[in-house]
């Protein structure tokens, strides 16, 4: 080896060890994933970041599945620390994550939203069930014959029930990458589908069959994708009084001066119908940590112990004040010492 070579070695080292030392010195945490709650882990954020005099996380809205894919790509700063779910963690993205070496992930249900279907309030709101939303918004309904399926020909509420408004069907709502769509899929959707007798049965002969009939939304134009951004669409619902929104409880609560909710089974999409559960498409919300992350990125715990605060996500804590509906107490508490503790998932948890 010649003296060129080893210098060109020595320099080429050096330079590895510098951009590694900066790549560890990062000193903000990063947060990525569900729009829904953004909002929630952003004023938890702030606060953290104001009580400690640390650097106020980094939070980036992603939608649920786009963070899920960033923070199970790999362990080390240039990951991210945490990510926020509108939605549990599928089986393949913790399959994923082990793949990549993130092993030990901390799973903090933090509460509960609702998933609302919302109009201006300059119009009347909406009385919808469930098999409404599922026949307007299917790219596939039944036809005359049992078993049969044709493409959605619905082009007005009023055509899906005679009870509804003759108005053009146009809702906006999120994209597949969206906890909410998910979420909004399984709940709404796939809980009208199974009224319906012979896709019900369908279930135990074919599930794959069962769900792309209930979950895969239309493509025609009558279901618009607004993208990550809930205010956008409260913006759109502003101006097109005819067109319905999909979004969180928490965007209505923050936006009733502008928006209203649906009833859905004669149920109104309130702070109480959430948190008893008689409200019908209502979900759990979470956040997932690399543990490896903590102590490496400074300040991972300290921004954990304030989101798991009672000061903070209380029946009467600041997150309630902002539309998030807490945990029962007793959950809440189980929850609490989890995240202290760094408890890690086992993996058994995530839906598959």
């Amino acid at each position: 080896m010649t003296q060129r070579t080893i210098i060109t070695a020595i320099l080429f080292t050096v330079a590895s060890i510098t951009a590694t030392s900066s790549a560890m010195a990062r000193d903000s945490i990063e947060v990525v994933g569900s729009s829904t709650v953004y909002p929630f882990s952003t004023v938890v954020a702030e606060r953290y970041g104001r009580a400690s005099g640390k650097p106020t996380p980094k939070i980036e809205s992603t939608g649920s599945g786009g963070g899920m894919k960033l923070f199970c790509s790999g362990v080390g700063t240039n990951y991210p620390d945490i990510t926020n779910s509108s939605r549990r963690m599928k089986a393949s993205e913790y399959k994923l994550c082990q793949s990549n070496g993130v092993k030990e992930i901390i799973e903090v249900q933090i509460g509960y939203d609702g998933i609302v279907i919302a109009n201006s309030i300059k119009v009347a709101p909406m009385k919808l069930t469930r098999k409404d939303i599922f026949l307007a918004l299917a790219a596939q309904v039944p036809g005359e014959k049992e078993g049969e399926l044709v493409d959605n020909p619905y082009s007005t509420w009023k055509q899906v029930n005679a009870s509804l408004p003759n108005t053009a069907i146009e809702v906006l709502g999120p994209p597949p990458t969206s906890g909410t769509r998910d979420a909004f899929a399984e709940l709404a959707m796939e809980g009208g589908c199974k009224k319906i007798a012979w896709i019900a049965a369908l279930k135990k002969k074919d599930k794959s069959a069962y769900k792309a009939i209930c979950h895969t939304v239309r493509e025609d134009g009558r279901y618009i994708e607004a993208g990550e951004n809930d205010n956008l669409i409260v913006q759109k619902l502003e101006a097109n009084p005819a067109a319905l929104g999909v979004f969180g409880f928490s965007f209505l609560d923050q936006n009733a001066d502008k928006v209203q909710g649906s009833q859905i089974e004669s149920v109104e999409p309130t702070f109480e119908s959430i948190a008893d559960k008689s409200y019908p498409v209502s979900r759990p919300l979470f956040f997932y940590v690399k543990k490896a992350h903590v102590g490496v990125v400074p300040g991972i715990q300290g921004f954990l112990n304030e989101f798991a605060s009672e000061k903070a996500w209380g029946e009467e804590g600041y997150l309630a004040e902002k539309g998030m509906i807490p945990l029962p107490d007793a959950e809440r508490k189980v929850m609490a010492a989890n995240t202290r503790n760094l408890v890690p998932m086992s993996g058994k948890e995530a839906l598959k």
